[in-house]
């Protein structure tokens, strides 16, 4: 495992018809296949959020794929931005 320490992590959030359609589950599933930790929660006022954390090509593909999100979800905004975060070992739903 790489060590995530150096890594850069990156803070989002998304707007959209994004609860109730399997977003967390698929962006773990997605987030797993390319190597990047972190975490993700619904929130209250029905958007989700979450940090990930990762090398670059990773990132980027990772960010791509919430700007797009799974089938039955509607991204209606998409923001992110770079942040310091803990070292994490795993991606889970919060």
């Amino acid at each position: 495992m790489p060590d995530s320490a150096a890594e850069p992590s990156v803070r989002f959030v998304v707007a959209g018809r994004v609860q109730g359609v399997g977003f967390r589950y698929r962006c773990q599933r997605q987030a797993r296949e390319l190597d990047v930790r972190g975490w993700v929660q619904n929130r209250e006022d029905g958007r989700v959020h979450g940090v990930v954390q990762g090398a670059e090509p990773a990132l980027t593909a990772m960010l791509n794929w919430l700007r797009n999100g799974p089938p039955g979800a509607r991204i209606d905004d998409m923001q992110s931005e770079a942040v310091e975060a803990e070292r994490f070992d795993d991606f889970s739903i919060r």
